[in-house]
């Protein structure tokens, strides 16, 4: 479940309403139906995170029916209190002792894309936020990239293009 947060920075609302049929390994896609803003939207498909979810549905006893992560007592999805309560025992024997919640790990889907050099207006379609304002609070968090930059000039200097 915290896998599929991570890899397709879900909402918690999100992965608990995540269906089976919303999974398409043909075009390594997952809709995410009925979305905040009630707006669907796709995002991709880790092979990873395929091959984890066909293990996870194998072993998985009872096998879920409708809801990709569901209830053994009652087959319903999950509430999301019982995701966040997941999210604070895995945080708690992985010794993590930060003050965070499961939405740390959509925060970090965002932030590592960015770190990556993925443009922010393609973060901002697979979060599915409405306004790029929304997006733009996740620049102020990456700074890895800032150290790389290099100045205009000394590129110019670099190739030579500049004789000083």
């Amino acid at each position: 479940m915290l896998f599929t947060v991570y890899s397709a920075g879900l909402r918690v609302s999100e992965i608990v309403n995540l269906k089976l049929k919303h999974i398409d390994s043909e075009r390594m896609q997952i809709l995410i139906e009925n979305a905040k803003g009630k707006k669907d939207r796709y995002v991709n498909l880790s092979p990873i995170l395929l091959d984890i979810l066909r293990k996870y549905i194998q072993q998985y006893e009872p096998r879920p029916k409708l809801y990709l992560f569901e209830s053994e007592q009652t087959g319903n999805a999950y509430p999301t209190r019982t995701v966040q309560q997941i999210f604070s025992n895995a945080k708690r024997d992985a010794g993590i002792l930060k003050d965070v919640g499961i939405h740390s790990l959509r925060h970090s889907f965002a932030t590592h894309l960015l770190d990556k050099g993925t443009d922010i207006r393609y973060i901002k379609e697979l979060l599915g936020h409405f306004d790029i304002k929304t997006t733009e609070r996740y620049l102020h968090v990456s700074k890895k990239q800032l150290v790389n930059i290099t100045s205009p000039l000394d590129e110019l200097f670099k190739n030579k293009q500049i004789d000083w």
